[in-house]
């Protein structure tokens, strides 16, 4: 009686693997012939980097200071626990 009622579920077509990913070659640095605007070009590149870099930790940094529960509940250490004088 219960195969009467219940469609019968298509098969589906094989899954094709995914392409493999690009080939992605690293810049090529030259140390001998670089000239000093190729230099200073690559020092600001780094520079630029580095700065995008350090404000997204700080960013990272600030919102993880306002959260103040996690997977276990509140987050508070035994210290702040305690009962003080003026908060009983």
């Amino acid at each position: 009686m219960g195969s009467i009622f219940k469609p019968k579920t298509p098969t589906l077509p094989p899954v094709q693997p995914a392409p493999p990913p690009p080939v992605i070659e690293p810049p090529v640095v030259k140390e001998k012939g670089m000239t000093e605007a190729e230099k200073k070009e690559i020092q600001e590149r780094d520079e630029k980097i580095a700065k995008e870099q350090a404000a997204i930790e700080r960013r990272r940094k600030g919102r993880k200071s306002t959260i103040l529960t996690g997977p276990l509940g509140l987050q508070e250490s035994e210290e702040e626990k305690l009962k003080t004088l003026l908060g009983e």
